[in-house]
């Protein structure tokens, strides 16, 4: 009795693990991938990736330093041991170095900001002296100005539109805005198209120093010296090397003439910590500004302008620096022409251990790991590329320059990208192409979070409803900030984002305290999450790699679609409606009335009214999608021959490429994705059906009339290529 017992419960559990279903895989293979994926796991060891971060991170590395170039041989190295063949690829990229920075307050009284972080005790790397990136911001022009100052709150476009209300214009005027609130480089640029000549940017405590707990070297948030480097590049036109547009950086390269080159700002901007821009605040006059513009110093936040007076001098050496990009393939055994791309950067504003370390040292061991497999005979059947990017933080540089060299390969071979970046405690981010969503879902399903043993999923999704938010699994669309950007906004390569976070604030961002010592104790002390993102992301490529056809579910990508579409529907409606109430209560005066004249608010104008859009063509076109989609979520792709397997994985590869358009984005080409884009006056922040959106919230009818049916085109192209896919036998 008992045997039998015995043998129900072993029959019931073995029927159970042969029933476990992976997208792209028949039953039988994903018993085989689910077992390859389990010895994968247990090779995976947190002590590389501690000891790689510290080997890392000992001394600032940015593009162009020694260091950097030292841990890009390093790298490469390493991935050779561990079987691949590993090459390094530099591009001869601008990048400037401040030689003069200085700012002072010349008026009421004097003051000379500091522009210099203090070390700290305990961490032995904030006194590198020197050696350590001085405060700037990159792409900034030269300049030497002197004007009244303006607050400016977070320099977005909400904020200039209080400024119009409130009678306060900034021409010839400095402004100072807080970080957060936006990608710092649409502050500088919305100032420049409202007339500013200069442009500071502090870190307000509220956001990310004292106000939000104890600050290094006691907790994790910024002290009072503390500066957040960052580019101010503007992006939203082109990532990449300012001076080689649309095409790579190589050492013969035509280059644009530094003045004519469309993404370096249009007036000095300069990054300062709240100890520098105490005094500037508390010089201003003017309006006290409205209670969702003030901080946490211990001041009246005023507007100005002036009487405060700054006087703002930066001067940079331009000059073009090697960017390393190390390149370590793994041949697959079966589909050597299919690629599998995953990206990390290596370059930091200083040493860089949460960003972007904490996740190259992760990919690293990922690899080591898929190495080990494949010396056993179990390597993958597509081709892996493991890529280490150098100059991400300057601009996306390296991925970019590497991307527009090799883009036409790229399009024939590459099967998706998978990118990683900083990483810490907590909850997983994923985001990206919306056909992968399916297959990361599965993954998230079975990676075990390290502080609870319940599911990464699980836990995600119980945060989630304990927030009011759906318990469902998504994907978030991919704007712009780290280097997937130019796989899938100009290659049209179906691209994931991926990182755990949530547990882990602080205020290192980009400063001299982002270190080993500042990791260890605030961000992931055991290294769990690290190997939590490598199981992840190994378990993606490697299903990626090795499935029989490639697991895409367009059902979530067609879902997804329809919502952006009724968002966009509901918003035109919404501005309709609140463009009616406004001209009445223009016309009303109710504005001018209500308001306390000794405020001197200006009374706002009335407003064009906002046209019924036909938004007849993306609505058929959907219809259309949506019976090519039921259709194929019904195939059966296990029972398709070779020949027919590999015809159907070759249409599965150019289904991103669909969805993009050769001439681009109306005033950025470079962007040639319909679907997903960083924001014009967002960016790193993504628009979706962009073409289409930003008409509609710049109220350019004739564009958006125009980008529908342009979008629609573009669907109805995605909707024919679905229907090769279910025309095959």
């Amino acid at each position: 009795m008992k045997t039998s017992i015995f043998t129900f419960f072993a029959l019931c559990a073995a029927l159970c693990m042969n029933a476990q279903q992976i997208t792209g895989f028949t039953t039988e293979a994903a018993d085989r991938q689910i077992a390859l994926e389990k010895q994968f796991d247990a090779s995976l060891s947190a002590e590389n990736l501690d000891s790689w971060m510290q080997k890392m991170t000992a001394q600032p590395h940015w593009v162009g330093t020694p260091f950097g170039e030292e841990n890009a041989k390093w790298m490469k190295k390493q991935f050779e041991s561990w079987g691949y063949d590993a090459r390094i690829e530099t591009y001869q990229v601008l990048f400037p170095y401040p030689k003069v920075r200085s700012l002072e307050l010349t008026e009421p009284g004097s003051f000379k900001a500091s522009l210099t972080a203090v070390p700290v005790e305990g961490d032995p790397f904030t006194a590198q002296g020197e050696a350590l990136l001085p405060s700037y911001n990159a792409f900034s022009r030269d300049g030497d100005v002197e004007a009244e100052l303006v607050f400016v709150n977070y320099g977005v476009p909400a904020d200039y539109e209080m400024l119009e209300k409130l009678g306060i214009d900034v021409k010839g005027k400095i402004v100072i805005a807080k970080y957060y609130g936006s990608w710092r480089g649409i502050k500088p640029k919305l100032a420049a198209e409202k007339g500013a000549i200069g442009c500071l940017i502090y870190s307000d405590p509220k956001d990310d120093g004292y106000y939000q707990g104890a600050v290094y070297p006691e907790g994790a948030f910024k002290n009072a010296t503390g500066v957040q480097r960052g580019s101010v590049m503007d992006m939203p036109l082109y990532p990449g090397d300012v001076l080689t547009p649309g095409y790579a950086a190589t050492k013969d390269a035509k280059r644009l003439k530094r003045e004519d080159a469309p993404t370096i700002t249009k007036i000095p901007v300069l990054p300062i910590s709240y100890a520098d821009a105490e005094p500037l605040l508390k010089a201003l006059k003017g309006p006290v500004a409205p209670s969702d513009w003030r901080g946490a110093l211990p001041l009246t936040y005023r507007i100005g302008p002036g009487p405060a007076k700054v006087h703002l001098k930066l001067e940079f050496e331009w000059k073009l620096q090697p960017a390393h990009n190390v390149i370590a393939t793994l041949k697959g055994s079966e589909f050597p022409d299919q690629w599998i791309i995953r990206g990390n950067h290596h370059d930091a504003w200083v040493h860089g251990a949460a960003d972007p370390v904490s996740g190259m040292v992760a990919l690293m061991e990922e690899a080591r790991a898929v190495g080990e497999l494949a010396r056993k005979g179990q390597g993958p059947k597509r081709t892996l590329v493991y890529c280490a990017w150098d100059a991400e933080e300057p601009g996306l540089i390296g991925s970019t320059e590497w991307v527009e060299d090799h883009l036409s390969e790229l399009q024939e071979k590459a099967v998706a990208y998978i990118n990683t970046d900083g990483n810490g405690r907590g909850f997983l981010g994923a985001g990206g192409s919306h056909s992968l969503q399916t297959m990361v879902s599965e993954v998230a399903r079975e990676v075990p979070d390290p502080q609870t043993g319940v599911s990464i999923q699980e836990r995600l999704l119980s945060r989630n409803a304990a927030n009011g938010r759906d318990k469902e699994f998504e994907l978030y669309a991919l704007g712009s900030g780290s280097d997937y950007t130019p796989f899938i906004q100009h290659a049209g390569i179906a691209s994931l984002n991926l990182g755990f976070g949530g547990e882990n604030a602080g205020g290192e961002y980009h400063t001299i305290y982002d270190t080993y010592p500042h990791f260890k104790r605030f961000k992931d002390p055991d290294m769990s999450y690290g190997i939590a993102l490598a199981k992840t992301a190994g378990r993606i490529t490697l299903r990626l790699a090795n499935a029989q056809w490639l697991p895409l579910d367009f059902k979530p990508w067609k879902k997804t679609v329809s919502t952006y579409l009724d968002e966009v529907m509901e918003t035109t409606d919404k501005m309709r409606k609140a463009t009616e109430k406004h001209n009445e209560l223009v016309r009303s005066r109710a504005y001018e009335l209500s308001a306390d004249p000794k405020k001197g608010i200006a009374a706002p104008k009335a407003k064009a009214m906002v046209p019924y859009l036909d938004f007849a063509p993306l609505q058929n076109a959907l219809t259309k999608l949506d019976g090519e989609v039921n259709a194929l979520s019904g195939k059966e792709f296990s029972s398709l021959s070779n020949s027919g397997k590999k015809a159907l994985n070759t249409l599965l590869m150019k289904t991103e490429q669909q969805l993009t358009s050769k001439d681009g984005l109306p005033r950025r080409s470079w962007y040639k994705h319909q679907i997903y884009a960083p924001g014009f006056y967002t960016g790193y922040g993504v628009k979706t059906l962009p073409g289409v959106r930003e008409a509609i919230e710049q109220r350019n009818w004739d564009e958006a009339q125009a980008e529908i049916e342009k979008l629609a085109g573009t669907l109805e192209s995605m909707a024919d290529h679905l229907k090769k896919i279910n025309a095959l036998n």
